[in-house]
């Protein structure tokens, strides 16, 4: 038996799964796929979450139901590349694979700020989202909330927590000069009103020097607050980051136009783990999950494969709250209402998908 091994059931992986199971596979492939969680999770979702505004059961999704596929669902201890086996720390089984497909996403980066992995809360996983959720609701009237880092995340859960608990008081500490640096002028100038008219204190130029249980220091002012938030950068799951393969400065692993690593070319990589000209999105990893499908059906049957298509992304979208938006789309800058709408669109699709 050939046996096919997906680490990860987020985007890329699900996608990599969903289109292998639109064709007809070899008799001789056995799929695996391995996630902590019995379910997949929507990670664009999360901040709804730590915001309290959305349920658990509103941002998950089942994995298909289909025969040729095994689910295993346990805790990764290591990637055992030189004996092409998976380790567990909850059980002692290990999965050997022949080809492995490493879908494992991302972490925080706390860019070696003291206290920052101990003392703050985060979105990047379900359990994390749920703790950071609980933490936020349960705060008395007129909490403080300080969240770190204005890229589209911290965006979204300062004006998702906004929306929910109009008495808190809500900090958000922007290392740039401008909320959304990545973004087009029109969308930062908007968002940074969004904020002015609703409450919502940013300071920019932020340096954080160090976290504590109450506080955040900054550029020598430490401001008391009682949940701080990290939203400010992400790195490659420490298991990836492990691995004997050549990395970027990101350290993501380096992959050839395949997705596969060149030293061990029955190794495919996608989404927030893989070196890319694209910064990280689940719309990234989903297109890369497709395309290392591609790949794996020639190669399960016995063929060449074709060099994949080229990535091409529709677009970014945020929100700000359940009724007012951001976005680029169709290579141009929107702002209001429809860019909202087309948000839940999209997760709509994908759900029903």
């Amino acid at each position: 038996m050939k046996k096919l091994v997906i680490l990860g059931g987020g985007y890329g992986g699900l996608k990599a799964l969903l289109r292998l199971l639109d064709y007809q596979l070899p008799d001789d492939v056995e799929i695996t796929l391995v996630d902590r969680n019995p379910y997949h999770s929507i990670k664009t979702e999360f901040y709804t979450i730590a915001a309290g505004t959305s349920a658990d059961k509103d941002v998950r999704l089942n994995f298909p139901d289909d025969q040729r596929v095994r689910y295993f669902y346990g805790e990764i201890k290591k990637i055992d590349t030189a004996n092409e086996e998976i380790l567990f720390s909850n059980t002692s089984e290990v999965i050997p694979y022949d080809y492995l497909v490493i879908g494992l996403g991302c972490e925080d980066n706390y860019h070696g700020i003291k206290g920052a992995e101990k003392y703050t809360n985060s979105v990047q996983t379900f359990s994390k989202a749920r703790k950071t959720g609980l933490a936020v609701c349960d705060l008395k009237a007129y909490g403080k909330v300080s969240i770190v880092g204005a890229g589209l995340s911290g965006i979204e859960v300062a004006s998702e927590i906004r929306e929910s608990r109009p008495d808190l008081n809500i900090r958000l500490l922007d290392r740039g000069a401008t909320v959304l640096k990545a973004f087009d002028p029109k969308i930062q100038q908007y968002v940074a009103e969004w904020f002015v008219a609703n409450d919502v204190d940013v300071l920019h130029h932020a340096n954080v020097e160090y976290v504590e249980k109450d506080g955040v220091c900054n550029n020598g002012v430490c401001y008391v607050n009682d949940v701080t938030i990290w939203t400010a950068g992400v790195r490659p799951n420490y298991l990836v980051r492990e691995l004997p393969f050549a990395k970027d400065e990101q350290e993501k692993i380096i992959v050839n136009n395949f997705f596969q690593v060149p030293e061990s070319t029955n190794i495919y990589i996608v989404g927030d783990c893989a070196s890319s000209e694209f910064s990280p999105s689940g719309q990234l990893a989903g297109q890369q999950g497709e395309r290392v499908a591609e790949v794996l059906l020639a190669v399960l049957h016995g063929k060449e494969p074709k060099k994949p298509k080229e990535i091409k992304l529709k677009g970014t979208l945020g929100s700000l709250g359940k009724s007012d938006g951001f976005g680029n789309m169709m290579q141009k800058p929107i702002i209001g209402w429809l860019p909202r709408v087309a948000k839940s669109g999209v997760l709509w699709l994908n759900k029903r998908h």
